[in-house]
């Protein structure tokens, strides 16, 4: 009896080593590092489940015995998280388990996309549809079917989307980016509302949205933003218009190919601030905050024109008098590479002509602002409307400016200072 209790008891203690020795060994193999050399990127796909992925993983060669999986499947199913959808960066040195863990995490793989500020709803939606990883749903859809989508039927889509850098995963939408930003918009245009001033010319957030639309298309520099959104309030307390030629450019659409010609400006396009009065009925980008809070809270003082310097920064001046001498002095030429033929401009009211590889006559004493490069040809004032220069190129306006466009634009605008236009 004695010898079959001792032959028991090894029995015993043999079986408890082998478990133990099992166990230490099955948990060896679950910590041991998985087999990548360099970061590898791995997809879980929709609806798969865990074994599934285990022999994926396995096939690739990244882990090795699945036995070892599948059994801490049955012993230990706690340790197997719900795989979530998505990309995922294995390391070199991760342990089985560790990936294990990482494939249940929300660690996954992110990308991003930035929408600039004073980007249009149609960049944005060409933005999304090249946009890698990003399930495309809307790329066929109109504009109206979007916002239909999203909850906002009949809303016009400019303007509602906020302009900032989304960061997404495989297995998003472009729905999914347009959802975050329209709700990110309408959230800060509430709070930028709620914070406005008492004596503003806009009546409603929607206003609030377009003015802020054509602030941001206006300047560039943010230190500029208040005093534009001053310079429209003052124009439109006193009846003026306020020709700015972002609105010019947005009404023209697909048309536009990089310059406003006459019969532009006077095309009566619901956007055509030259010839409509107050604002347009839409925004015509996507302003970022601070062009919405400028355009709540403008900045007191005079000015009612202002001409860019040629370095995304504007010359604001209270009366005509003074806006002429300023575009006299700041007004900027485009000359663009590879430009053959002359190109007709006004720049204070004085008449001139641009071209390549020509002498310079004096003309009113314009060619000295010009670089070496502009070469600047005219006979001064005397030279009147309708006056051909060169071949090739359009007859002059009565005047024409180019207050109010950011540098490097081929724009010009013009207005008639007796009908209280306020160059922009």
């Amino acid at each position: 009896m004695k010898r079959l209790f001792a032959v028991l008891a090894v029995l015993v203690v043999l079986a408890i080593a082998a478990v133990l020795g099992g166990y230490a060994y099955w948990q060896q193999r679950l910590a041991a590092p998985i087999a990548v050399d360099e970061p590898t990127l791995y997809q879980v796909p929709a609806g798969a489940g865990f074994h599934q992925v285990v022999r994926d993983l396995a096939s690739q060669g990244v882990l090795k015995d699945v036995w070892a999986y599948r059994l801490l499947a049955r012993i230990d199913p706690e340790q197997v998280p719900q795989l979530r959808v998505g990309e995922y960066r294995l390391m070199p040195g991760m342990s089985g388990l560790d990936v294990i863990a990482l494939l249940g995490s929300n660690n996954v793989v992110t990308y991003s996309l930035t929408v600039p500020e004073g980007w249009t709803f149609r960049q944005m939606r060409t933005l999304l549809d090249t946009a890698p990883k990003l399930e495309h749903r809307t790329t066929d859809m109109s504009d109206e079917a979007i916002m239909t989508l999203l909850g906002r039927e009949g809303a016009h889509p400019e303007g509602w989307f906020f302009p900032d850098t989304y960061r997404y995963h495989l297995g998003m939408s472009d729905v999914d980016i347009l959802r975050q930003s329209l709700q990110r918009m309408e959230r800060i245009l509430e709070e930028v509302w709620a914070d406005r001033d008492e004596d503003l010319t806009i009546d409603s957030p929607y206003e609030a949205l377009i003015m802020a639309s054509l602030i941001e298309r206006e300047t560039g520099a943010p230190e500029e933003r208040r005093e534009i959104a001053g310079v429209f309030k003052r124009r439109m307390e006193r009846g003026m218009r306020l020709q700015t030629d972002p609105t010019v450019i947005y009404g023209m659409g697909e048309r536009y190919d990089g310059r406003i010609t006459r019969a532009d400006l006077r095309e009566a396009t619901p956007y055509n601030t030259y010839v409509i009065d107050g604002m347009p009925p839409t925004p015509i980008a996507m302003p970022g905050r601070a062009a919405l809070e400028a355009a709540v809270n403008p900045l007191p003082g005079d000015t009612l024109y202002f001409v860019s310097r040629g370095d995304g920064t504007h010359h604001f001046s209270r009366t005509l008098r003074e806006h002429d001498n300023a575009v006299n002095r700041w007004c900027a030429i485009d000359l663009r590479a590879g430009c053959r033929n002359p190109y007709p401009r006004w720049c204070g009211g004085l008449p001139f002509c641009v071209s390549v590889n020509r002498q310079p006559r004096r003309s009113a004493g314009l060619a000295g602002y010009f670089g070496a490069a502009a070469r600047v040809q005219g006979n001064g004032p005397q030279a009147g409307a309708g006056r051909l220069c060169g071949a090739d190129s359009e007859p002059f306006l009565s005047r024409r400016a180019l207050s109010g466009s950011r540098p490097g634009r081929q724009l010009w605008t013009t207005g008639n200072p007796k009908s209280g236009a306020a160059y922009g």
